[in-house]
């Protein structure tokens, strides 16, 4: 018995802002010539802007019964996610400077 292709993927309303996936690299995003101060600069706005997002989803979400809950999670997982990468970046950053410190020229 042959079963029908699920039809009610396609017919699911998904919101601009988590259609979008951010598979394009940083550097890809990155005017020509940037230089390394305002790559960080860009990557911490961004980091700023999920978390901005993910807590006006949650307010949105108490104050409101049509925000829906996967879409609240979706958002503070984003945020968790960019801001765990960011503090990543930084460690390896402040690594990378004492490594640097410590060589005698």
């Amino acid at each position: 018995m042959s079963h029908p292709p699920i039809q009610a993927i396609g017919a699911v309303a998904v919101e601009p802002s988590m259609a979008r996936l951010d598979a394009a690299p940083l550097a890809s995003r990155a005017p020509p010539g940037a230089s390394f101060a305002q790559l960080l600069s860009s990557g911490i706005e961004q980091v700023n802007q999920k978390l901005i997002a993910a807590d006006a989803t949650v307010t949105a979400f108490a104050l409101d019964d049509s925000v829906p809950i996967h879409q609240v999670t979706f958002a503070l997982e984003e945020a968790r996610l960019s801001f765990e990468l960011a503090m990543q970046v930084r460690t390896r950053l402040l690594e990378a400077y004492q490594d640097l410190s410590k060589m005698q020229l």
